[in-house]
């Protein structure tokens, strides 16, 4: 059984009003995800609106993948998520792409790069930015195409993490193919959704929010499996998730 909530939250684009359904009983992490990024997804097209009444244009499409090159962080929830849509898939499919990030693993431990971001990933209280940009920025220099990159698309695109979703810019494409040294222009981003679902799995845990790089994503999932199959009230979750969220909208709201 579900409940439905009907949800109003003020953003710097807008009013967001929407109904969500959430299950009664007892759940996991996981199930409060693909809400959460519903929620997430409606607040940028608020944002996008917002843009394009201003003049401006989005000037990503289809097909561009010059960002599919970055390191991408995930939240715990988000790498439970993943791993349960990555077993679900197909065998063949599922096995090409445990083959693609397992090459990625290869090409990152010669680089010796994967020590280094599994401390980020198991790392006992949050990473300061200090710590996180110049790992970021080597990763970068790689070039690395996302392990989940098929023909320059998203092969996981209804499963991609938040950060990936909230990354849209409305400076010419082309300064995309060096996001170091160009001066693109982001969308503003008003809740992180990432984050938001880090935040509400430190409170529920008592742990400190991660940053999962996205190519070890799965093994993080697969060691920490017994977390994941935690439950609680589905309401709970949903009353965690808003308070953050509301947290976020007030310090953007600050901010302008």
């Amino acid at each position: 059984m579900v409940e439905r909530f009907e949800i109003a939250l003020n953003t710097p684009a807008g009013r967001l009003t929407t109904a969500i359904d959430v299950p009664t009983g007892f759940i996991p992490i996981t199930a409060i995800v693909p809400l959460t990024r519903r929620l997430g997804e409606e607040a940028a097209e608020l944002e996008i609106h917002q843009a394009r009444e201003a003049g401006l244009t989005i000037s990503c499409q289809m097909g561009c993948a010059a960002c599919c090159r970055m390191l991408v962080p995930l939240s715990a929830p988000e790498a439970f998520a993943l791993r349960e849509y990555v077993e679900q898939l197909p065998t063949d499919r599922r096995t090409h792409l445990l083959n693609r990030l397992s090459d990625t693993k290869d090409r990152l431990k010669r680089e010796g790069l994967w020590d280094r971001l599994n401390d980020v990933a198991e790392a006992s209280k949050p990473v300061p930015d200090e710590e996180l940009d110049p790992i970021n920025r080597t990763y970068y220099a790689l070039r690395i195409p996302c392990p989940y990159l098929e023909n320059e698309m998203c092969s996981i695109y209804e499963a991609r993490p938040a950060a990936c979703r909230e990354l849209l810019v409305t400076s010419p494409a082309e300064l995309c193919q060096d996001l170091v040294q160009n001066p693109v222009t982001p969308l503003p981003v008003s809740m992180r959704i990432g984050s938001i679902l880090g935040l509400v799995w430190g409170t529920i845990t008592s742990s400190p929010p991660r940053l999962i790089p996205l190519p070890m994503a799965l093994e993080w999932a697969e060691r920490h499996e017994e977390e994941s199959r935690r439950t609680w009230p589905g309401s709970s979750l949903l009353d965690q998730v808003l308070d953050n969220m509301w947290r976020f909208l007030s310090q953007a709201f600050q901010r302008k």
